[in-house]
């Protein structure tokens, strides 16, 4: 259960960076556009935790909402919408992908633990897997801009993973409620400061907004991008840890490559053939010990016995 929704977040996200592309090409605000997709989303599913009994409207009155709403939907997305009119989508991904190891010293940091040497390699291992794969794509031309939409970007992996990491706790403190609502509570917070960004810096207009390209990247990104893949990653959390879930950084570039030769009968060059076999091994890694935990306790008994 864990492996397939894992697959299918992974492939959502994979996907939501080129219908964000869309709407934004097709002249929606960037950051109205995103505060309506989580507002929106985050609402419907409240009503329908609420309407079922398994979460109350109370929830939004908690402080946790607001602290987790602040840092996973607006401030990961305010900065990455702005940073991307000036950066490739490739260089956002890769700076993107520094993530999982942020998660994984912050958490380690936090908690006191020794950090896992395996899953500090399974990191790096698969940063260096995403720059291979994407790097024969890739075109800098750096300025004072350039410069500044990378410092976004990694701005938005901080507030990324002290989010994640925090979304653990607060899962564990509300534990009578449903991960699914504490996602959508805090997507309705954070939906509701990228509004109120937009309406200080965005100029909105109408037809824009209602584009037919718009509407329909504004409805997926709704619909796969927030309802599910969003309300994945965070039931992720609440059943893993809060590294493994974000290891969809390292995934996506490989899915949406594999997509491209798949459909679009993209070239793949050998550098990023090498980058996926990295990306696979770094994942691997990452997750080693519950991997290994997982393969003991699945052999027999009386194989382990005779052993």
């Amino acid at each position: 259960m864990i492996g397939l929704n894992y697959l299918m977040m992974c492939l959502i996200f994979g996907t939501t960076f080129l219908a964000i592309k869309v709407g934004i090409d097709a002249g929606a605000p960037p950051f109205f556009s995103a505060g309506l997709r989580f507002l929106i989303a985050g609402s419907i599913i409240l009503l329908y935790m609420i309407i079922r009994g398994k979460a109350k409207l109370s929830l939004l009155l908690r402080k946790e909402m607001i602290i987790t709403g602040t840092a996973l939907s607006f401030g990961v997305f305010a900065t990455l919408y702005w940073a991307e009119q000036y950066l490739s989508s490739g260089i956002a991904a890769i700076l993107s992908a520094t993530a999982p190891l942020m998660i994984l010293l912050l958490q380690t940091a936090i908690a006191r633990q020794r950090l896992s040497l395996s899953a500090l390699v399974g990191c790096l291992t698969g940063t260096v897997g995403v720059i291979l794969l994407l790097l024969p794509g890739i075109t800098v031309t750096i300025s004072k801009v350039w410069v500044l939409g990378c410092a976004a970007v990694l701005l938005g992996q901080v507030f990324y993973s002290a989010g994640t990491v925090y979304s653990r706790r607060v899962v564990q403190r509300f534990q009578e409620t449903s991960p699914i609502a504490l996602n959508a509570a805090q997507m309705m917070y954070g939906g509701g400061l990228l509004l109120i960004l937009s309406l200080f810096t965005e100029d909105i207009h109408m037809e824009a907004i209602f584009a037919p390209k718009a509407v329909w990247s504004l409805i997926y990104l709704i619909v796969a991008g927030s309802m599910i893949a969003h309300t994945i990653f965070y039931w992720l959390i609440a059943k893993t840890n809060p590294v493994f879930p974000s290891t969809w950084l390292y995934i996506s570039p490989l899915i949406a490559l594999c997509l491209g030769a798949v459909i679009y009968d993209e070239p793949v060059s050998a550098m990023s053939v090498v980058g996926g076999v990295t990306i696979i091994i770094g994942i691997i890694m990452v997750n080693w010990a519950n991997l290994r935990a997982f393969l003991f306790q699945s052999r027999p008994a009386s194989k382990r016995v005779s052993e």
